[in-house]
């Protein structure tokens, strides 16, 4: 599409509800250059722009109009993309994308060889991006079902074979290629020998680097197949010149050399490298082809009156019951309706400890039932289930680009181009300084320069070291959202905690039953079966405490007392459970020990519930939302890194300040309001500080999005799971250190890959155009530079893939 043709586009709204919201959108899109005309339809709830440049002004017009308050509906997707070769290709790919009117953000991964695009649907739609894909010699995968995965998977792992069997032709040719070339050039005929294999090496094996060529050349672009096909294209014409007209030179007083092993060889090594890197590129996306294993095929569903039938996952609507044996995955998510087991989790959560599962639990998709055998009735089926969401975040994350990564996309979108020039001045400089060989060696310089600069180096620094690190994070629990979250949260160094079901389990539990008089069984089922019949919260807590010990008295007569507690009488006598205060009222005396034992319980802000006879203290019960038990060693971590911590909550000061003198946080504060945690967390930032924010409520959510690194805690609400980048799935604390452990590892190993990446272009270009020739007389042969190149790549990868063995 011509970008100076002016064409009208409507930009679907959200939340311009009045007039007035009309208006002030209006008045925004007034103030972009570009958009010649404009006008808001509120009854249609879209923007109608016509633009000058319509690409570039309708990403403007969305950011503006979201920079108002106001939403825009978009989507976003994440397709496949086939045919990169390397960095440059994505960027090719990318710039293509980003000239698409209605394409808002596109970020093109060559590590993965992923898309991740977010376009306006009432402007452009996946067949117009893959048509543009297409045109400019790639292809998008936009199908995104089940058998177009599995397809896809087909034509990568065809593709893989197909090169495997390419570097197999390549080096068998090369070896007599290489052998005559460097033992046998006197031998009769050599020339026409090498000529003859290097032909097929060259215009067979290497064929897809001219055709990738080629189409660059076509949209005026370049890419590390235009360096490949150039060079290599180069030295055989060159070579096939000498080889039938030696006598041009002889005139000149030269001797005439051939390159054919140098092309030949430098393909070899190219395709070989390229191997190896797809082979290591497949295994930084382990995580998710391991996530992806993880649901079953086929699952057992009960019908009505028992009948059992076996039946594909793609066809279970939710209410289907299910009935999982031992040692079966779970297939979807729900809810256990029958029978009990102990489920692992640990591929979910993180979390090694397998998990009791009765009647009214829940169990998620991909987790592994042990010995017990259950029913259970399917509520979320497809992509809604715990574990597929736990995949789309993986892909989303392993997808984004880190902020450092825009520097390195700059520089490699005029990597090709630079050098092309360095070869270019190169070879001319050998010509005019280089005495009577200078053409010749000017041309091998002109070829090195070319194979062995490596863009790829530099592209998959970054992506792949993402891709781990989620991978990785993904295994142990931690789900992140973008790369920017992951590389921004090694640099925190404050972390606000919200206390309930963040610090505490979130649920009152009996912290201790004290008796003040003789226990016995019978007084502890009374106990029991008076809390049963009881409504209050509280009573749970107890019920869960004694139901092992304990058993149900159902000649139990019961009377709630709104506000004080409950009685029962049994046997002629009634029993009460209430606060000191229904004790005081029926004017039951508190001997001293007892006293001194609910007084101490307070002070630890504690709950303090009385069970009594009718004129006797039988017992005393504590309950307190307890502190979870990995809470304690978190705090203790996060002091160990420097990292000072806060707690932030809407409970009382009291119970505030027993929690924070119990776990030895830094600073505390109670009764607080929830703008007022994100205004804490501002006030942070203003002295200076990089902050954590961890929570698990909606209360939490506007303190979440205020924070530089938000993380929410996965028993938790969905609207807080959804604005954190961040998500510790099993609740556990000290995740978070381990999050923050993760992040320095994988931004040192994106430091470590950059600049072994820089470091090999900035010694090898110089060396390969020749500057050690006037201090040795050392001239890089052409063969191997692309050994060089091909190790380049493969060795980033391989440094990424070392963060897997990595202790967090």
């Amino acid at each position: 599409m011509d970008k100076s043709v002016k064409n009208t586009y409507n930009i679907p709204l959200e939340a311009v509800d009045s007039e007035h919201c009309a208006m002030i959108v209006d008045h925004g899109l007034g103030k972009i250059p570009k958009i010649t005309s404009h006008t808001v339809e509120l009854n249609n709830k879209r923007a109608v722009v016509t633009a000058d440049l319509p690409a570039q002004t309708l990403s403007e017009a969305v950011a503006a109009i979201r920079d108002l308050g106001y939403g825009v509906t978009t989507v976003k997707k994440n397709y496949a993309v086939t045919n990169l070769s390397c960095a440059s290709c994505a960027g090719s790919v990318e710039g293509t994308l980003k000239q698409i009117p209605g394409v808002v953000a596109v970020a093109v991964n060559y590590a993965n060889n992923a898309a991740k695009i977010e376009f306006i649907p009432t402007i452009t739609d996946s067949q117009a991006l893959k048509a543009a894909v297409q045109a400019s010699g790639y292809d998008l995968i936009i199908d995104e079902g089940d058998e177009a995965r599995e397809s896809l998977e087909d034509i990568r792992n065809n593709q893989q074979k197909a090169l495997q069997r390419k570097v197999i032709g390549a080096v068998l040719l090369s070896i007599p290629l290489v052998t005559i070339g460097m033992f046998f050039m006197s031998m009769p005929y050599a020339n026409y020998i090498m000529w003859a294999l290097a032909t097929p090496m060259v215009l067979y094996y290497g064929q897809q680097f001219f055709v990738g060529a080629w189409k660059q050349a076509k949209h005026r672009s370049a890419n590390m197949d235009t360096l490949v096909a150039i060079s290599t294209g180069t030295a055989y014409i060159f070579s096939v010149f000498n080889t039938l007209f030696p006598e041009f030179w002889h005139r000149l007083g030269i001797h005439p050399h051939v390159y054919f092993e140098a092309a030949g060889v430098v393909i070899a090594f190219i395709l070989l490298g390229k191997l190896l890197e797809e082979k290591a590129k497949g295994n930084t996306s382990s995580a998710i082809k391991k996530l992806m294993g993880l649901q079953p095929k086929f699952v057992t569903v009960v019908h009505e009156g028992g009948y059992q039938m076996e039946m594909a996952i793609a066809t279970i609507q939710p209410g289907a019951i299910i009935l999982v044996k031992p040692g079966e995955r779970i297939a979807v998510d729900g809810k256990v309706t029958s029978g009990s087991s102990y489920v692992d989790e640990s591929m979910i959560s993180g979390e090694p400890v397998a998990v009791a599962k009765t009647v009214g639990e829940p169990v998620f998709a991909g987790t592994i039932n042990q010995k017990g055998s259950f029913q259970f009735e399917a509520q979320k089926v497809g992509g809604d289930t715990v574990l597929a969401q736990i995949i789309k975040m993986v892909q989303d994350a392993q997808g984004s680009k880190a902020p450092v990564q825009k520097l390195v996309d700059k520089i490699a979108g005029v990597f090709v181009p630079v050098v092309m020039g360095i070869a270019v001045l190169s070879f001319l400089l050998w010509v005019f300084l280089g005495g009577p060989n200078g053409f010749s060696q000017g041309l091998i310089a002109f070829v090195t320069v070319l194979v062995i600069a490596c863009p790829c180096a530099l592209g998959l620094a970054t992506p792949t070291a993402i891709m781990v690190g989620v991978g990785k994070g993904a295994e142990n629990g931690i789900l992140i959202k973008d790369a920017e979250s992951l590389e921004t949260a090694k640099k925190v160094n404050a972390v606000i905690l919200d206390k309930t079901g963040t610090i505490t389990e979130g649920k009152p539990a009996v912290t201790a039953i004290r008796w003040f008089t003789d226990k016995t069984e019978t007084l502890q089922d009374i106990l029991y079966s008076i809390e049963k019949s009881s409504e209050h919260p509280l009573a749970d807590a107890v019920i869960e405490y004694l139901k092992s010990d304990a058993r149900f008295l159902d000649q139990l007569a019961i009377e709630n007392k709104v506000g004080e507690g409950i009685e029962g009488t049994f046997q002629g006598i009634t029993y009460s459970i209430g606060n000191p205060g229904l004790t005081a009222k029926r004017n039951i005396p508190v001997p001293p020990e007892a006293q001194q034992w609910m007084e101490a319980r307070l002070d630890e802000a504690q709950t303090v519930v009385l069970f009594s006879s009718a004129a006797t203290l039988l017992a005393g019960i504590a309950l307190a939302d307890r502190i979870k038990p990995t809470s304690k060693a978190a705090i203790t971590k996060f002091h160990e890194e420097g990292i000072r911590v806060y707690m932030l909550t809407g409970d009382n000061e009291q119970t505030a300040k027993a929690v924070s003198d119990n776990l030895g946080i830094d600073e505390y504060r109670g009764n607080v309001l929830p703008a007022e945690k994100a205004d804490f967390i501002k006030k942070l930032q203003r002295q200076g500080k990089i902050v954590a924010m961890a929570g698990d409520g909606i209360n939490d959510s506007n303190a979440l999005a205020q924070a530089d690194v938000s993380i929410a805690m996965g028993k938790g609400s969905d609207i807080a799971m959804d604005v954190a980048k961040m998500t510790i799935i099993s609740s556990d604390l000290t995740k978070i250190p381990q999050a923050i452990q993760l992040s320095r590892l994988t931004v040192a190993t994106i430091r470590q890959n950059l600049f072994w990446a820089f470091i090999y272009n900035l010694i090898g270009i110089p060396i390969a155009a020749g500057l050690l020739y006037p201090i040795n007389g050392f001239l890089l042969d052409p063969m191997y530079a692309g050994a060089a190149m091909a190790l380049s790549s493969v060795s980033v990868v391989a440094n990424s893939l070392l963060l897997k063995r990595k202790k967090l």
